[in-house]
């Protein structure tokens, strides 16, 4: 389903002439961003901030979602550097909230917990606010004490669409298994906050949505981020509806009513879009 782009998902071009000069940095250092990754709309914008969410663990991801456009396919090895090497891009790029997230590698046995805590225990010598988005690890909780018990500041699994929905958009996902992560990185360490994320436009419904905030409040999460989703690709998930900015400061106002924490609600929020914002919850 084609559908134009409405005024408000046009996004303003600013920072271009910074963002070669990130580019570098990430290819001296052998990053990958899933902004780059991901083809976020928000690319030139966080570059031009100087900020990036760093992808680990190689950039072929094990699964097949339908709305994601990070590579398939044939997995990667693991760079023992790369721990050092981001937590090197983050101090070059002068960051105090950095966040790393992953492909998923359902081909390793752990899910790449390990990785993920040697790159946390890197960082937070850097004395930055670590933020890690994890994948669901399969469910292993072995997995995810690993990554908790390396005490990032804040945990973050996307819960991304309404549970209808996870047969074709997330086939190879589940998501009482997501939502029982959440959970268990609470019964691990309630001191870790824990964040999620929704994308709409992808057929559910309003009440859908309330819902799954609900069950994520059920499991004590923390923050919140809700934005417009736009599709890659003719291959990928078609746009079924671009949502209308009131709707999301609905769903903001009603996410607050419910106790979150922090929420971004916008049709360009992406799930580390501005993550340096919710820095308000460390000093309130």
């Amino acid at each position: 389903m084609n559908k134009r782009k409405p005024d408000w998902l046009r996004v303003k071009l600013q920072g271009a002439e910074k963002t070669h000069e990130v580019k570098e940095m990430l290819n001296r250092l052998s990053l990958h961003t899933v902004c780059q990754e991901a083809n976020c709309p928000n690319l030139i914008e966080c570059f031009g901030r100087k900020t990036a969410t760093f992808m680990i663990l190689g950039s072929v991801c094990t699964r097949n979602c339908t709305f994601c456009n990070v590579t398939k396919g044939i997995t990667q090895g693991v760079d023992p550097e790369e721990p050092a090497n981001v937590a090197k891009a983050v101090t070059e790029l002068g960051l105090k909230h950095a966040v790393i997230t992953s492909v998923t590698r359902d081909d390793l046995p752990d899910g790449g917990a390990g990785h993920f805590a040697e790159v946390i225990k890197k960082l937070k010598a850097t004395k930055v606010i670590v933020e890690v988005l994890i994948p669901d690890l399969q469910g292993s909780r072995e997995a995810l004490a690993t990554i908790v018990s390396a005490r990032p500041h804040i945990l973050n699994h996307n819960i991304e669409t309404v549970p209808r929905l996870y047969p074709t958009v997330r086939p190879k996902a589940s998501y009482a298994r997501s939502l029982e992560l959440l959970k268990n990185s609470k019964e691990l360490d309630a001191s870790v906050f824990t964040k999620s994320g929704i994308m709409v436009g992808l057929g559910e419904q309003e009440e859908e949505v309330i819902s799954v905030m609900k069950d994520l409040r059920a499991v004590d999460c923390d923050l919140l981020t809700i934005g417009q989703y736009l599709a890659p690709s003719a291959k990928h998930h078609p746009v079924i509806e671009y949502i209308h900015p009131d709707l999301f400061k609905k769903y903001k106002d009603i996410a607050y009513e419910m106790g979150f924490k922090y929420v971004a609600s916008d049709p360009l929020v992406r799930s580390s879009y501005h993550a340096a914002d919710v820095a308000q919850i460390f000093t309130s």
